[in-house]
């Protein structure tokens, strides 16, 4: 039996749909059936060759829940029709990283769905039954879909952050994983002020829990305006940009002991001299990815109200290249989702 799949060639070549084969789940593994994928602009940075780990030929998309269709053999834990989210890394299992939960610092991962095995840009897909994360039956799949990068990836940065109550908390660049990011730290009791460009987004920023919102394209100095709003300064700053300007600004703006959190990234370098860091006792840190519990806890405080899905829209699988115009453009609020 045959599906639609839209399929990477390569870096620096445009995604196909193709026609390709239902997969057959093996042993440990489930079919699911996507019910939705959100899309990242990770995929842009692989159609553009930004992005390249080696590898081709594979079904992209990485944010995705569905339905389980069929359980391979020895498949434990988990039933037919159960509605999941999928957690999209699967490491060897054995390595020090996987043994203390951090399977997305796997060195010699076994599969990573959208990124270098088959992903969610497709009818149904095969994966491993212990990356399912249950959804609840008041959750929507589609909504849901796009937690599963941008909404974990905000769970996993805000962890590492260490954010505490009262802190000031800067977030720039008011995208999916921002506006996640945004309402995640306001649960963990962060001051947020959010950077972006367009009254629009913006102002989604802010109804989703943002104290301040800086609108990048008006104000000439933001870090001079977060330093002058936070009384010397924020104490995290998440940096979702990552082009030159941004990341100069981002450093700019932290106070004495701030953490700079690198998420988003260009082609554009990170260029600090050392005593910027060193006179201020700046941590900089890097977060990729997430851990298979932030996945759970992205679902919990979905379920709970405390953290909203923002949706810009939903097209059928067909309208991918849509999609992709619409990230490449910024012309969206929130992620846009695919569904099959």
């Amino acid at each position: 039996m045959a599906m639609r799949a839209v399929r990477y060639l390569g870096p620096g070549r445009p995604f196909e749909m193709q026609s390709v084969e239902v997969p057959k789940p093996g042993p440990g593994q489930v079919l699911l059936r996507i019910a939705a994928c959100g899309m990242c602009h990770t995929e842009l940075h692989f159609r553009d060759g930004l992005l390249n780990l080696g590898k081709s030929g594979f079904t992209m998309g990485h944010e995705i829940a569905g339905t389980v269709e069929a359980l391979g053999p020895d498949t434990t834990g988990i039933t037919v029709g159960e509605r999941v989210l999928v957690y999209y890394y699967e490491g060897c299992g054995r390595c020090e990283y996987c043994r203390s939960g951090d399977e997305h610092l796997c060195p010699a991962c076994v599969g990573q769905p959208g990124f270098t095995t088959d992903g969610g840009y497709a009818e149904m897909m095969v994966v491993r039954a212990r990356n399912c994360v249950p959804v609840p039956a008041h959750v929507s799949l589609a909504e849901i879909a796009p937690m599963g990068c941008a909404g974990t990836t905000a769970v996993h940065a805000g962890k590492m952050a260490e954010i505490a109550p009262g802190d000031w908390v800067v977030v720039h660049g008011a995208g999916g994983v921002g506006l996640a990011l945004a309402q995640y730290a306001k649960v963990a009791g962060g001051r947020v002020i959010a950077i972006g460009l367009g009254a629009e987004r913006l102002a989604l920023a802010a109804s989703l829990g943002a104290e301040h919102v800086i609108d990048a394209a008006v104000e000439k100095d933001v870090a001079a305006r977060v330093i002058d709003l936070t009384g010397g300064g924020a104490d995290v700053v998440f940096e979702l940009v990552g082009i030159a300007a941004t990341m100069k600004a981002s450093v700019a703006m932290l106070r004495r002991r701030g953490r700079y959190v690198l998420i988003g990234y260009s082609a554009d370098r990170l260029d600090v001299h050392p005593v910027e860091i060193l006179v201020r006792e700046i941590k900089v840190l890097g977060s990729v990815g997430s851990t298979l519990q932030d996945a759970y806890d992205i679902v919990d405080l979905v379920a709970r109200g405390a953290v909203k899905s923002v949706i810009d829209r939903s097209l059928p699988l067909d309208r991918y290249e849509e999609g992709l115009a619409a990230l490449e453009a910024g012309a969206t609020l929130g992620r846009i989702v695919l569904q099959p």
